[in-house]
């Protein structure tokens, strides 16, 4: 582990990522290590965050103590290292209250199985858990568990949970396991930590005042008052997307077609059903600075929508029209159409070309495809890869590999920040 966090090579490529950013200015972090062989990354995001000029507390639990040890902790810190015994000991200096209303932000790396269970319960019976149920600040988890209790039918539920509480996540990623196993599972690296952190710091008001609207999820064109027309897409994209356009800084607007998604009270979220009715949103949230369109809106709707069931019988003809295209609506409204405008394009042959010919015919700024054929990427998948074509910039393509669509959205969001500063 020593060689690891001081090898010459690490740590040359951790001084050119801290000289190209700015520093945390004296932000102050609230860290919690709980246990698990994960726990050792968290002394390598101790140095980043130092290194960035921000103040570290740190919290131990009891299970942390058998990975990593205070004093490990306090000399990469500066600062003190609380746990069960020294808030017993020493109430008075700095109770769970304080010490939650002290940080900026609290980041949980790793955040166990059993942690994720214990907060989406609401339990409170360890100095890590009260502080966390007392905060008012955003608290982000770094997930790290084995593959299979990660997509456990309770984890999976208990995250859901979570999101809607507003706890934002930080992977985990997919990759070899301590335990020999292969999976979704690893707690995400530590760099990887601090540049989510760094962003959610230095941009929380930078982009404050820059709008941002995404489109999310199907639409359903009805037939009749029980059927209707529609697609396999889940909205998780785009609403990974929303999310870290929000954790940016951005005054982001969401607009979703039907969904099982949970999201943060703090994005502003519309919930349509139809083509029609995603349009009309869309037009009431304009102008806006930046917009997604990652909704797969139906192409066709019924010319004419039966008030009644329709009864069974042998065959039915059921006529079709085509749909209001928003996308082409809103890069080519003249005194409206965001600074950046951004469609997505979900093709299963032909995926280059239908990308082009979308960017082009519809005047957008960027296309971001991908090949819903694939069985990792596709429709409802956990994850994505996509490629970025970008108008006027001598055909550029840019490829984001297969990875969590949280992680292609953090990707994704770079590239606007870096576009529109």
């Amino acid at each position: 582990i020593y060689y690891w966090l001081f090898s010459p090579c690490n740590f040359w490529s951790i001084g050119i990522l801290i000289y190209t950013m700015n520093n945390l200015n004296n932000k102050k972090i609230l860290l919690i290590i709980c246990g698990g062989i994960s726990a050792y990354k968290s002394l390598e995001l101790i140095r980043l965050l130092k290194k960035s000029n921000a103040e570290i507390k740190t919290i131990l639990t009891k299970s942390a103590k058998e990975f990593v040890t205070p004093l490990s902790i306090t000399s990469l810190s500066q600062n003190k290292v609380y746990d069960d015994l020294f808030n017993v000991e020493n109430e008075t200096e700095m109770d769970h209250i304080s010490l939650s209303r002290w940080a900026d932000v609290i980041i949980i790396a790793p955040t166990t199985a059993n942690t994720i269970s214990k907060l989406a319960k609401g339990t409170s019976d360890d100095l890590a858990s009260t502080v966390v149920l007392a905060s008012n600040k955003q608290i982000f988890l770094a997930p790290a568990m084995n593959v299979r209790m990660w997509n456990h039918k309770s984890t999976q539920s208990h995250l859901k949970t979570l999101k809607s509480y507003g706890y934002e996540f930080i992977g985990p990623i997919i990759g070899d396991m301590a335990c020999g196993e292969y999976g979704e599972g690893k707690m995400s690296e530590p760099i990887d930590i601090y540049k989510r952190i760094y962003n959610f710091l230095s941009n929380k008001t930078k982009n404050k005042k820059i709008k941002a609207l995404v489109t999310a999820g199907p639409t359903n064109e009805y037939i009749d008052p029980v059927r209707y027309i529609t697609n396999k897409s889940s909205g998780k994209q785009g609403y990974e997307i929303a999310k870290s356009l929000f954790n940016r800084g951005f005054d982001t607007t969401l607009i979703s077609g039907p969904t099982n998604i949970e999201i943060t009270e703090r994005i502003k979220l519309i919930q349509v059903e139809t083509a029609e009715e995603m349009f009309k949103a869309t037009q009431q949230n304009l102008p806006t600075d930046v917009a997604i369109f990652t909704a797969a809106v139906s192409d066709f709707k019924v010319k004419k929508k039966h008030k009644k069931k329709i009864p069974k019988q042998e065959s039915l003809v059921i006529d079709l029209e085509k749909n209001i295209d928003i996308l082409n609506y809103v890069s080519n409204h003249n005194s409206k159409r965001p600074k950046l405008v951004i469609g997505f394009a979900a093709e299963t042959h032909n995926l280059e070309k239908n990308a082009i010919n979308k960017l082009q015919n519809k005047n957008c700024d960027w296309i971001i495809a991908n090949d819903i054929s694939k069985k990792e990427g596709g429709f409802d998948s956990k994850l994505n890869e996509v490629i970025i074509y970008y108008k006027n910039i001598n055909n550029k393509k840019e490829k984001l590999s297969l990875k969590n669509k949280s992680e292609i959205s953090e990707e994704i969001v770079d590239r606007i920040v870096s576009h529109i500063n």
